[in-house]
């Protein structure tokens, strides 16, 4: 299943540069292995207001459970907050396998 999963990050007040560049650097390096598991698919960044981190991502996951367990893996987690939006293939997707017209 695929999931896209809008996440917003608020870095808290009294954080240092170098403890937003120390969990920036974990998030990336996390995001990396989630990419060689195959759990994490795509990110985007949407137009943001200034100041704000948000990120989209498309994730796949055998179910909601199992997203939970991958989204709680992430550093930055422990600063955003989700919104996730299960994804279920339409019939015109031309991403999807071309199907040939019976005979």
């Amino acid at each position: 299943m695929e999931f896209l999963v809008d996440m917003v990050t608020t870095v808290p007040d009294g954080t240092s540069e170098d403890g937003v560049a120390d969990m920036r650097t974990r998030e990336a390096a996390r995001s990396a292995e989630l990419t060689a598991q195959g759990s994490l698919l795509r990110l985007w960044r949407p137009p943001l207001a200034p100041g704000e981190w948000r990120t989209w991502g498309l994730f796949e996951a055998a179910d909601a459970d199992e997203l939970e367990r991958v989204l709680a893996s992430m550093p930055l987690r422990a600063w955003r907050r989700e919104t996730v939006t299960p994804l279920t293939p339409h019939p015109n997707d031309p991403g999807q396998p071309i199907r040939q017209p019976r005979a």
